[in-house]
């Protein structure tokens, strides 16, 4: 859907002046009224005062874009406003904000979260942005809009295409693909970056995203064929199957947001090698040929942890609003195997919540298995991440006394299940073509599970006596006072890539030590699990403040641009954003790299000997209810952010360009 679709000139008042941030709501909302967009005026300005109580929507840039979706909308539109004077609209980065968009969404559907990354898209342009702000009637505003719509998505307009036949006639040159397994941060980044680069080298490109919200901009079957390659930049399996036959550049994400020059020229230099798909084109998931066993095995584990994340972060914190009932009601917790059950209002939250942290590694299980054999995998990876969580052998199938194989078991159930069925599957290539219609529903799903029964049934008890070695291990590392180290190599490992392979296994580890927690008795075991997560959030919370103290305190050392952008990094480090020092980490690596790494090391080992634990998986310091001592925690917190600032003041030259600061 265009943006022109939804914003007429109507919609849109050009040099506003308005007083504050409500008055600014208010004009966008009578705009939207006055225009026939809203049943209920006031029904939908509850709405988006609501979305402001969450956090504000300036973006930055002396942008805003408030939106609420409503049962009070008509239809899908949007409202803008110019205020050359500007409004504080409470920005991360501090700025007045003197271009407004309000996204009128109705409630079936995602079409705030569409408009929304379009905009982002578009607005990702100064020049652009300028332009608008500039702009001296509505209709000169909506043209600029038009245009440069019509500029970043051509193929949406088809009158414009005709208008262009060389570009209709040879299509796009290079296609690619952006995924990343969290969110659309990374995917989005990574496609703008790629067309701007696709830009300026001359070279017509088409970026499909795959994000949080769906796919997007998605490739078509004539545009595949006559491209000459295809990029594919992402952290998770994608739908590969369609490039049978085409040269197919496979990377990480984050090389389609620092390299896009470098992957555009591995198409047009002839340097992809050509892929060979082994399944026919309805299937969802490749088979990664051509990329290192490390990479696919990353690629696989990140399907799973995509999919779980929602299920540990949702029910974690519920577990752990259980535990803060008990403890306000004065339950004591030591030796007290019915903590977090004991008042009805804690088993309620413990219930519901142990019901979403249930599903954690069958859906782990489930989704690496899938990433590995395409459908068929996914029964036999949740049945065999369920058998890892009760523990079922031969001789005891209920589960009833046996040791449960636990978060071990269940990466084991997916990458094993997955790739038995894969083979299954090649196997089954050489039976009678009439037999095909019934292969997904009937011979793969049953061999599979006979397959995962026996698989897991056999190693479930290794993996059970492994399982409870790990916990006798923690244990013992905490009673021998050993357990700082762990928290120190925690804390580094979130630190390490932010947000990469590193920086995944340690958070996926302390996740699996809360599944653990969850799901033993003794309180020790308990203690030393939740002192892990509390290592590895805490870890991951340092490297953005680092970078925002050193923007704050040593200014001689960065640009204007990265001071202005420092400020956000305090509340991305403070809401457990690692990925914030990203595009520090990007610019300066071997600075800033070692100084978050060791301040981060700090921090996690002062967090683990200060007795700190941490119940929730997420949240930062907006869980602070959920950590134990967390004044202790806070001051951990400090000091490891303090260590990375000043290593990174040694190690960071002054800038050249920055002669006086002012303080």
């Amino acid at each position: 859907m265009r943006i022109t679709d939804l914003l007429n000139r109507q919609s849109i008042e050009i040099g506003v002046s308005v007083k504050d941030k409500i008055s600014a709501i208010d004009k966008l909302i009578s705009l939207h009224d006055k225009n026939g967009n809203l049943k209920d005026k006031a029904a939908y300005r509850e709405g988006i005062l609501k979305r402001e109580e969450m956090g504000t929507t300036a973006i930055g840039m002396e942008i805003a874009i408030p939106h609420a979706k409503s049962d009070s909308v008509k239809k899908p539109s949007l409202a803008a406003i110019t205020v050359p004077a500007g409004v504080d609209y409470d920005s991360p980065d501090g700025d007045k904000c003197k271009l407004l968009f309000m996204i009128a969404a109705t409630t079936d559907g995602d079409v705030h979260l569409e408009v929304l990354a379009r905009l982002m898209q578009m607005l990702m342009d100064e020049e652009f942005t300028g332009k608008l702000k500039a702009a001296k009637t509505a209709d000169e505003f909506l043209k600029l809009i038009d245009q440069k719509e019509t500029e970043k998505f051509p193929e949406e307009s088809s009158q414009e295409k005709d208008e262009n036949k060389t570009e209709k006639k040879g299509g796009f040159r290079v296609l690619a693909v952006t995924a990343c397994p969290t969110g659309i941060a990374h995917t989005y980044m990574a496609a703008e970056a790629l067309e701007k680069a696709g830009k300026k080298m001359g070279i017509t490109i088409k970026v499909e995203t795959d994000g949080s919200g769906g796919t997007k901009n998605a490739l078509t079957a004539k545009e595949i064929k006559e491209c000459d390659g295809i990029i594919i930049a992402a952290d998770k399996s994608v739908e590969t199957a369609r490039f049978d036959g085409k040269p197919v550049y496979s990377t990480k994400v984050a090389d389609g947001i620092h390299k896009p020059e470098e992957l555009i020229n591995k198409i047009i230099n002839g340097e992809a090698p050509v892929f060979h798909s082994d399944k026919k084109a309805d299937s969802d998931y490749s088979s990664d040929s051509g990329e290192g066993i490390g990479r696919k095995l990353y690629k696989h584990l990140m399907n799973g942890v995509s999919h779980m994340l929602p299920f540990v972060v949702a029910g974690g914190i519920f577990i752990a609003v259980a535990f803060l009932i008990d403890s306000a009601s004065g339950v004591q917790a030591a030796g007290n195997s019915a903590f977090g059950t004991v008042t009805p209002a804690a088993a309620w939250f413990k219930t519901i919540g142990g019901y979403a942290f249930n599903f954690m590694l069958p859906i782990l299980a489930g989704f690496i298995a899938m990433s590995i054999a395409d459908r068929p995998g996914l029964l036999i990876g949740i049945v065999g991440g369920l058998l890892a969580s009760n523990g079922a052998t031969f001789t005891d199938p209920s589960a009833s006394s046996t040791i449960p194989s636990g978060f071990l078991g269940a990466l084991l159930a997916g990458f094993l299940a997955g790739w038995l069925m894969k083979l299954f599957e090649r196997l089954c290539d050489k039976m009678p073509s009439a037999l095909e219609g019934i292969k997904p529903v009937l011979i793969y799903p049953l061999a599979g599970l006979g397959i995962v029964g026996v698989m897991m049934c056999a190693v479930n008890p290794i993996m059970g006596i492994i399982n409870t070695g790990l916990n006798n291990g923690l244990t013992w590392l905490s009673e021998n006072n050993l357990g700082i180290l762990l928290g120190c190599i925690l804390g580094a490992m979130m630190s390490i890539d932010m947000g990469g392979p590193f920086n995944k296994a340690a958070y996926v580890f302390g996740t699996g030590m809360l599944t653990t927690a969850a799901s033993v008795t003794d309180p020790a075991v308990q203690q030393v699990c939740w002192q892990v997560m509390a290592s590895v959030m805490i870890g991951g919370m340092v490297p953005p403040i680092a970078i925002a103290l050193s923007t704050t305190f040593f200014k001689n050392r960065w640009s204007a641009d990265e001071r202005k952008n420092g400020i956000v990094n305090y509340i991305m480090g403070l809401s457990f954003v690692t990925e914030g020092a990203i595009p520090y980490a990007a610019s300066y690596p071997l600075k800033v790299i070692p100084s978050c790494a060791l301040g981060s090391a700090v921090a996690g080992g002062l967090s683990w000997l200060f007795g700190c634990t941490l119940m929730a998986p997420h949240g930062g310091i907006f869980v602070i209810a959920t950590i134990g001592n967390p004044l202790m925690y806070f001051v951990s917190l400090i000091i490891g952010s303090v260590v990375g600032m000043l290593l990174l003041a040694l190690l960071k030259r002054p800038e050249k360009s920055v002669t006086k600061v002012s303080e």
